[in-house]
């Protein structure tokens, strides 16, 4: 059986390079998150999302993703190319992404199944890098002789295409990043090999090439390549990998963010920020990028981080319309639109704010992943059929479409396919003798080099609960996690909770100043917030130890970013939503079909007089929620909803599929 590749292998070999140095010892040693297959998720919304994935991408077929890769390295061909983006020039983007979710998925759950199809697929690519003869392997169509092209300098660069293909390096970064995670998540090291000799066809394609010439070349969307650069040099312990991987850095978005400015309205989003994840990723392996010249590419990477999140996220996490970055001060857009929020900037979000995490440590950078994961990228798999989403209008009364396996291979596809299959990666993390409780997703660790287990058993957020019980003694800090959601507080001492009826005597969702507790044992403990946001408990532990966290949820709303009169309904982490029904009668196909723009939801608008509206008196809404009896996050608002099919009953938007939703509520006056 192939094991897979710890990270502390990937750790070591940068620890170890004098080229590429880690913390001084007057810094404090980075975090680090769990390698999958030390995680395992129990029974709850994750899991059931795993559980649909992994019958989505063991549906697809791997002879006809290979295709393309297989036809350009002149070898006979086993199936037709699938449709859609990859019979229309992004031939092998998908084949890509599936070898990253195909590692990640066995890495989450040790089914060998999933193995076999991933050696597989690295069987069959490794025969079609052989056959080119000089490390390159890709499924662009006609592109070795536009790579020969690029070679001799002969650059013609606009924003999604190059030398006339459609986005080239962004179609083979897919195939880069498949081939790492085949190494690092599944351990295949074939797959570790054909990585190298890939870099090193870029690195002899681009030996003539000035600097110049190079940015030039980055006008055109292409991925995470200088993450991907970097992740080599990580592997190989060579700088000169470190040393493209700046070169593949586009200096337009870097320079303004060195200095802080935001010059990011109008900007294709999702081309933007997998550069931001290789700036970053830069940052961790190469301290000569901290000068006070130039200024820091980390504190770069950071201030993109701030004001993505702060001034250009909505509600759910995401961000963007028609995949370009609105203005922050003006969100019309996005509530008129139908092309809201695109899946794939949320799952590279997500990535750079795990690395920001590690480097960082700070809990806000958690309350951020927790929102994304839970609002949009869990929101975005249908539960039935697995189907994926590209598009999550915010536009009130609109809906979503849904991919099939056979259908619909957009780059929402690809990613989505990935998000569903690393649930656990970001539940855990460890510094030294230190282990930090992120998410409260029912899971367990087996910290092996600690010889430390533990078992998380939560229904959140159907519960305000989560224990933690320790299955294998050892001595370290357990680090809880005060999500941002919670009120702080001094004591364990519950306080009064506010009234509890309405004027039609309905018991309602009480507005209480109670605040995280935490017993071991039974025992209350000091809930102390150390300027992480996290709540230490050192202790030697012992097995069936046992950490019982609540965790008190509370309804809130919660404005547009540009603080017009749109609100989101949140309780906790949770946003919550409503269907509405505006067309009496209607009959919408929520599954999108093959065409190139399949992805949109292409169905009616729903008018602005025809939607609910919020008439708010107060910022304090709990009183105004009215729990479904027996329903867990399920409510009325009759004092609180207004207008035209106003009788509608809030969810977690992560559960409403298959018809038109609020989640952005209009106000009407006091």
């Amino acid at each position: 059986m192939t094991k897979p590749v710890s990270t502390s292998l990937l750790l070591l070999a940068i620890l170890t390079s004098s080229s590429l140095p880690g913390p001084t010892q007057a810094q404090e040693a980075p975090l680090q998150t769990f390698h999958l297959s030390q995680v395992r998720l129990l029974d709850g919304p994750f899991k059931n999302a795993q559980d649909r994935n992994l019958d989505y991408i063991m549906a697809m077929d791997p002879d006809r993703l290979l295709a393309p890769f297989l036809q350009e390295a002149g070898l006979p061909t086993k199936a037709e190319f699938y449709g859609n983006w990859e019979s229309s020039g992004l031939s092998g983007h998908i084949g890509g992404h599936y070898l990253s979710a195909l590692s990640l998925m066995y890495a989450s759950t040790g089914d060998e199944e999933v193995l076999g199809r991933l050696q597989y697929m690295i069987s069959d690519l490794k025969r079609a890098q052989a056959a080119n003869g000089n490390g390159y392997l890709g499924g662009v169509p006609g592109g070795k002789a536009m790579w020969d092209e690029i070679a001799a300098g002969q650059i013609k660069a606009e924003p999604f295409g190059l030398n006339d293909k459609w986005v080239p390096w962004y179609n083979l970064h897919k195939l880069y990043a498949g081939l790492r995670d085949a190494y690092l998540h599944a351990g295949i090291k074939d797959a570790g090999g054909m990585l190298v000799a890939l870099a090193n066809w870029t690195l002899e394609l681009t030996t003539d090439l000035s600097d110049e010439q190079i940015q030039t070349m980055l006008h055109t969307e292409h991925g995470g390549m200088n993450e991907i650069f970097a992740d080599v040099a990580a592997i190989t312990g060579d700088p000169k990998y470190l040393q493209l991987a700046r070169r593949f850095s586009d200096r337009r978005i870097l320079d303004p963010l060195l200095r802080e400015q935001d010059e990011l309205t109008g900007l294709h989003a999702n081309t933007q920020i997998p550069k931001v994840i290789g700036f970053e990723r830069i940052a961790e392996l190469a301290a000569d990028t901290v000068k006070p010249d130039t200024g820091s590419w980390e504190d770069a990477a950071a201030y993109f981080w701030d004001t993505v999140v702060n001034n250009r996220s909505v509600a759910i996490g995401g961000n963007s319309v028609r995949e370009h970055f609105n203005d922050p001060g003006d969100f019309e857009s996005m509530v008129t639109d139908k092309q809201g929020p695109e899946t794939c900037n949320t799952y590279n979000m997500l990535r750079l704010t795990r690395l920001l995490y590690q480097a960082h440590g700070s809990s806000d950078y958690v309350d951020y992943y927790e929102r994304a994961l839970y609002n949009h990228i869990l929101a975005t798999q249908h539960p039935e059929h697995g189907g994926l989403v590209y598009f999550t209008p915010m536009r009130p009364g609109h809906y979503r479409v849904y991919s099939q396996p056979d259908e619909a291979m957009w780059c929402c596809v690809g990613s989505g396919i990935e998000s569903q299959s690393k649930y656990g990666a970001f539940i855990y993390a460890h510094r030294d003798d230190e282990l930090f409780v992120n998410l409260f997703i029912a899971s367990t660790l087996d910290w092996k080099s600690k010889g430390i287990r533990i078992t998380q058993e939560t229904g959140f957020p159907d519960e305000e609960v989560t224990t933690i019980r320790i299955d294998q003694t050892g001595s370290f800090t357990l680090n809880l996690r005060h999500p941002g959601w919670v009120e702080r507080r001094t004591s364990n001492v519950e306080r009064p909770t506010s009234d509890t009826s309405t004027s039609s005597g309905q018991a309602v969702v009480p507005r209480t100043s109670r605040g995280m507790t935490i017993a071991v044992n039974g025992m209350p403990q000091d809930v102390q917030v150390q300027s992480n946001g996290y709540v230490r408990i050192a202790r030697d532990w012992q097995v069936g130890d046992q950490v019982h966290v609540t965790l008190p949820m509370h309804a809130r709303l919660e404005q547009m970013p540009d603080d017009s009169g749109y609100y989101a309904v949140l309780y906790g982490p949770i946003v919550l939503a409503a269907k509405v029904d505006p067309f009496e009668g209607e009959q919408l196909n929520f599954l999108a079909d093959d065409s190139r723009m399949g992805h949109v939801a292409e169905g009616p608008v729903c008018p602005g007089d025809a939607v609910p509206t919020l008439e708010i008196a107060s910022d304090d809404i709990s009183g105004k929620l009215v729990p479904a009896p027996g329903e867990s996050l399920t409510f009325r608002a009759p004092d609180l909803i207004r207008g035209p099919h106003h009788d509608v009953t809030l969810i977690p938007f992560f559960r409403l599929h298959d018809a038109r939703y609020v989640v952005y509520w209009p106000e009407v006056a006091r």
